[in-house]
């Protein structure tokens, strides 16, 4: 083939993605700083790549969207190799543990391996077992906490969409009816219906959203979420589910254009508070959702949500070094009380910022190249 075909940015797009993946699985903790203690004498590695967290969930999840896009078996491998070795050891069920079964859920779809007993377990524990928030919420339990009565914007990425692919993959459809009520239930308590952006959390003991926080990148798992979520049920134009749910969206997705920072193209940690510090990781999963979400015609293809994207995807290229790594990730994040904790944050390299920056290449491949 003449190299006068080949386009050039698409095989700069291709090496940053193969550079993001070669990072995600070879990242360490060098000082123990980032490492996760348990009561029960378990230490988990929040940061590595050879654990169980929602850090490896959303990494195995980017690893998949660029396989099914691309063909790329190294990315199948890798994903397959770390259900493997993770499933042979287990661990304790909570909201974020919950997070690689999304992607478990499409391999076995795809008869790439035969996770049915884990898919039925870990489904059946959602439905049945994990704790309750008042009407009926997913309560946010993860491994450190229950976090009694709280819903967190975090859950639809987490268990939600686990839930409903599951469910469609078993053929049981009140897994799939009862995700939809979750996303209309996280949207009824953690959507500000001011800004059109989402609080970090609600919890129903004392009936408040803690310290009413935009927070960056609990906002980018709805922008991420709810397009995979109407993409994965297949729902109509004229779906009432699909209509919330896209009408939820376009509100958020106005509020990100209007607090983008027009200098880099990122958004802040705080969205609305630009004493907060600049975010990669979120403005990643931002711009996978709006071009998904352009893609899907779930927004117009209007000027201003194109120049967004452009301005994003460039900004999150522009913060992948030489060896892979996306830089401003912040690290694991709590509801906190007060603005200020979100920003006293660090800010370092994790596997769902790989991820999140896979994805958002990925759908830049999908959606302009």
């Amino acid at each position: 083939m003449s190299t006068r075909n080949i386009n050039p940015l698409k095989v700069n797009v291709v090496k940053k993605i193969k550079s993001l993946i070669d990072c995600l699985v070879g990242i360490k903790d060098e000082t123990g700083e980032f490492l996760m203690p348990l009561a029960d004498g378990r230490v988990i590695d929040t940061k590595g790549w050879n654990d169980w967290e929602w850090t490896h969930g959303i990494g195995l999840y980017g690893l998949l969207k660029f396989h099914e896009i691309s063909g790329d078996q190294g990315s199948l491998r890798i994903a397959l190799a770390w259900f493997r070795d993770r499933f042979e050891i287990g661990t304790t069920k909570n909201v974020n543990t919950m997070s690689p079964l999304l992607t478990a859920a499409y391999l076995h779809e795809a008869n790439r391996a035969d996770y049915l007993v884990h898919l039925d377990s870990w489904a059946e524990w959602v439905m049945y077992d994990m704790p309750r928030t008042e009407e009926g919420g997913l309560q946010h339990i993860t491994y450190l906490a229950d976090h009694h009565q709280q819903l967190w914007d975090d859950t639809l990425m987490m268990s939600v969409l686990p839930l409903a692919k599951i469910g469609l993959v078993l053929q049981r459809p009140h897994y799939v009816e009862e995700a939809k009520r979750q996303f209309l239930l996280h949207i009824k308590y953690l959507q500000d219906v001011q800004t059109g952006l989402w609080f970090h959390g609600w919890t129903f003991d004392g009936r408040h959203h803690f310290g009413r926080a935009r927070w960056g990148r609990g906002n980018c798992w709805i922008t991420v979420a709810i397009p995979d979520f109407i993409e994965m049920l297949q729902l109509s134009e004229v779906d009432g589910i699909r209509l919330h749910l896209a009408a939820s969206l376009v509100a958020q997705i106005d509020a990100l254009v209007k607090f983008q920072d027009a200098k880099t193209g990122l958004w802040h940690t705080i969205i609305d508070d630009d004493s907060s510090y600049l975010e990669a990781s979120c403005t990643a999963g931002f711009v996978y959702g709006i071009m998904k979400a352009i893609r899907l015609r779930l927004i117009p293809k209007e000027e201003r949500y194109i120049n967004a994207a452009k301005m994003a995807i460039e900004a999150v290229i522009e913060n992948i070094t030489d060896t892979g790594e996306l830089k401003l990730v912040s690290f694991g994040t709590p509801v906190f009380n007060d603005i200020d904790g979100y920003k006293k944050i660090p800010l370092t390299s994790m596997p769902y910022g790989q991820s999140l920056a896979l994805l958002a290449l990925t759908e830049y491949l999908r959606t302009f190249l």
